[in-house]
Order: structure tokens, then sequence, then C-alpha cells
């Protein structure tokens, strides 16, 4: 169905931005405060769920070719991955490892293995909320 409400789309496409200007924020920011990949996720999924909600589905779709089926099982198998890398160092299923590294913009930052963790949720609940949104828009 074609959606045809100027204003609600002009608004859109500013607050798309700000939301996954939070979403990356939250995502960055929940390995010390909170947040993290699920909450990060939920807000970058908020974003897809406004855009399908100001556009027609299939104006979204050709934007974002994503198959989100493919994007669910992508950050499930990179969340039990980054907890299995540690069983190959004789360590505990999910232990955490982290370094300090010299990056060239960021200088010292801390990089953790839980990142990979959050990035594997983050994608899985990314792909959840979109597979979720696209299965009920076909039903109506």
């Amino acid at each position: 169905m074609k959606i045809n409400d100027v204003i609600l789309q002009a608004v859109a496409k500013v607050v798309v931005f700000i939301i996954l200007t939070l979403g990356i924020y939250l995502f960055f920011s929940g390995h010390n405060e909170p947040g993290g990949g699920f909450i990060g996720g939920l807000v970058l999924a908020s974003a897809l769920v406004l855009l399908f909600l100001s556009f027609d589905i299939e104006s979204v779709k050709k934007g974002i070719p994503v198959d989100f089926k493919k994007v669910a099982a992508l950050g499930t198998l990179l969340a039990v991955g980054s907890g299995l890398g540690a069983l190959f160092f004789d360590a505990p299923f999910l232990t955490q490892a982290f370094s300090y590294f010299d990056l060239p913009i960021l200088g010292e930052t801390e990089l953790a293995t839980m990142m990979i963790f959050e990035a594997g949720v983050a994608l899985a609940v990314v792909g959840v909320v979109g597979t979720i949104i696209l299965s009920i828009s076909e039903d109506v």
C-alpha cells in the first residue's frame, strides 16, 4: 500500500537518523554503562519500524535489500561463536578477554570480545524485529 503522508515522511527522514545515532551510542556504551546489544538493537529496529510505517514496504525493501531472517541467523551465529571461541583457549564458555589498543582517531581504546557477542545480539534483535514486522505486513 502506497503511503502519501509528506509530513510523516519528512519527519521520519530526520528522526530515523537521530534514532540510528542513539542506537549506535547505546550499543557502544553498553559494555560499561546501561545499554548494550539488546537495547541498541531494539532502538535500531525501532528506526526500521518507523521507516516501514512512514513509507510503503516495497520502497523500504528497495532501499534496504536485506533478508532479515539471514540477519537474525548471522547475529545468533556471531553471539554463539563468540562464546565458543573461549573454549579453544581452555576457558569457560563466554569468557571475556580484553586489551587496550592505540587506534588512529580514537587513541587508546579498550576492545573486548564481549563487543562481538553484543554485535551478535544486536543483529539478532534487528533481524527478528524486521522479520516480525514484514510478516505482519504480509497478513494485512
